[in-house]
């Protein structure tokens, strides 16, 4: 019995000094996981980093583009081979974009610091094959009342130049930022819905077309090359004032654009330049909503109107081009028939009695839309725009002159109008997948003109004929499918 007895007690001896190794040889207890949380502070879709106390937004779509008689985003062939309809120019283009949006905001003593990008590659008929390019839409942070980096300008009206959310991305009237202008600026909440901001934002492609030097002969009628496109000595100033109410929304944007001239001979210093002069642009915008068409219809208006900077009432998405050289075909008599109109801020040359200062150029244009939802699935907008430029008796006479407009026979007035009507429809199957067909239709009412045909040169693929100058116009027309994320 003894020798059971003491069978039992040993085996049991070994079994807890067997547990007790297993025990010792165990890890360290693993530190609990930290799941993601959901943050409710600043609406649907943000999250807490993990460890912080800083919550983010993740989103952005992926975006198929198909254009005819076009360049992307229906922006119509109003200059160049598209204008001229030649065979080096592709009639339709297409684009491809995936654009990622990142969104992070944390509360703090001094108000929410908030960052946010938007950003990512395309790919665009014409693009090296393997290539494409980036696009930065957006790279700013805010604190305590200020936006630092790139970003919609303070001078942008709130639906920044797509009334009709169209795809349209160069409508006639009005300013756009679609693709954000470098800048600083300061918002102020006065409470009410009413708000101000200030800014300062750089001089590029979105602001600015550049000026014409009237010394330099222009070779061929309707290209309008020489436009100086130097360095700026001062941002553009810009600011709003803004009423938000349940019925809409009431904004008044100005700004203060600094324009500068080259050298009066294009190459040396020693030959002078005009002084620098202040042009100015002011644009009101109107949206009216609960409308009694539908819920969710409504309708925004804006009006502009520019001494020295044309880019704000030309709402072109990309660089202002140097002119609009819009062709036609031939009438029996003219080889083709053209609509030819130069575009700059100011014309200046040291032919006006000594050195001569800056002519600015005067413009004032119109855009808007009706916005009707017909269900939850189908939606449709009428858009459109118009423009009209100014350019007073000296510049006109100095443009006229180094065309050679005279000697062809050519009746010169380089004041023209352009106006655009579109139409979008959008079919939403699911919820933030969308379908959309546009169709836009454009004319250049130019104020040169021909009593006749006269034989001219006017460069391009285009030989020395019998033109038509005049009016034209064009259609064009986009389809796009978007998926939002």
């Amino acid at each position: 019995m003894s020798k059971i007895k003491s069978l039992i007690l040993g085996s049991a001896a070994g079994l807890v000094a067997i547990g007790g190794a297993q025990a010792a040889d165990l890890p360290v207890k693993a530190k609990a996981v930290e799941y993601v949380k959901v943050c409710s502070l600043y609406g649907a879709g943000f999250f807490y980093i993990p460890g912080t106390d800083t919550c983010i937004k993740l989103g952005g779509y992926v975006r198929a583009d198909y254009n005819f008689n076009g360049a992307n985003t229906d922006a119509a062939f109003l200059n160049g081979a598209g204008g001229q309809h030649s065979l080096y120019n592709n009639a339709n283009q297409t684009r491809s974009r995936i654009m990622l949006q990142v969104d992070t905001r944390t509360a703090t003593e001094y108000g929410v610091v908030r960052t946010f990008a938007s950003f990512g590659p395309q790919w665009s008929t014409g693009d090296a094959l393997a290539a494409g390019g980036m696009r930065v839409e957006a790279a700013f942070i805010q604190f305590a009342g200020f936006t630092f980096g790139r970003s919609a300008s303070a001078y942008a009206l709130p639906w920044n130049a797509t009334p009709g959310g169209q795809l349209n991305s160069i409508l006639i009237g009005g300013p756009n930022y679609d693709a954000g202008v470098n800048n600083i600026q300061y918002t102020w909440q006065f409470g009410n819905g009413v708000s101000a901001s200030l800014g300062l934002d750089e001089q590029g492609p979105s602001n600015r077309t550049g000026v014409y030097n009237g010394n330099e002969a222009i070779t061929n009628l309707g290209v309008y090359t020489d436009r100086y496109q130097g360095t700026t000595t001062a941002p553009d100033v810009v600011g709003n004032i803004r009423l938000d109410q349940a019925w809409g929304l009431i904004q008044l944007s100005a700004a203060a654009h600094q324009v500068t001239g080259g050298y009066f001979n294009g190459t040396t210093e020693t030959s002078g330049h005009p002084s620098d002069k202040w042009g100015f642009a002011i644009t009101g915008g109107l949206q009216i909503k609960n409308l009694p068409t539908g819920p969710g219809d409504d309708i925004k208006l804006s009006a502009t109107y520019t001494e020295g900077a044309l880019r704000y009432a030309l709402g072109n998405s990309g660089a202002t081009p140097t002119s609009y050289s819009l062709f036609g075909g031939g009438n029996g008599v003219a080889y083709n028939n053209i609509a030819t109109a130069p575009i700059a801020d100011g014309v200046y040359g040291d032919g006006l009695g000594g050195q001569g200062s800056l002519q600015l150029t005067k413009a004032w244009g119109v855009n808007g839309a009706f916005n009707h939802n017909w269900n939850q699935f189908w939606s449709s907008s009428v858009f459109g725009g118009y423009a009209k430029v100014d350019y007073n008796n000296v510049a006109s006479s100095m443009i006229c002159t180094k065309a050679g407009y005279a000697a062809a026979g050519v009746a010169c007035n380089p004041d023209f109008n352009i106006a655009q009507v579109g139409f979008v429809t959008r079919w939403t199957p699911v919820k933030n997948l969308t379908f959309s067909g546009e169709v836009t239709w454009t004319n250049i009412d130019s104020g040169i003109t021909t009593p006749a045909s006269n034989v001219v040169a006017v460069g391009g693929v285009k030989p020395a004929a019998s033109y038509s100058f005049g009016s034209q116009d064009v259609w064009s027309g986009a389809l796009r499918v978007q998926r939002n994320f």
